[in-house]
């Protein structure tokens, strides 16, 4: 089974501190051979409130999903934003 990171914003009050952390991040999502399918971009709300941000990352399976959030380099590039954006960040199996 495929996992995948779904990561919902709900602020971000420094665009420069998240442009930083999308760097160092996008380094630890290719080493753990992950796929963006959802970064940004133009959204509805069609219920509940309106998040400035969702990213969505496919990897390869559930553990690969895992080993990439507590990776020496995700958590490196998550350090940055501590203080600067309040999200939900979850890992989620699925196909």
């Amino acid at each position: 089974m495929k996992g995948y990171v779904v990561c919902v914003y709900k602020s971000i009050s420094n665009e420069e501190k998240l442009k930083e952390y999308a760097v160092k991040a996008r380094v630890a999502v290719e080493k753990f051979k992950g796929k963006f399918l959802i970064r940004g971009g133009k959204s509805i709300n069609n219920e509940g409130e309106k998040a400035p941000r969702t990213v969505v990352i496919e990897f390869p399976s559930y553990e690969a999903a895992n080993s990439f959030y507590n990776s020496k380099e995700y958590q490196d590039a998550h350090s940055i934003l501590k203080g600067y954006a309040i999200r939900q960040h979850q890992t989620v199996e699925g196909t």
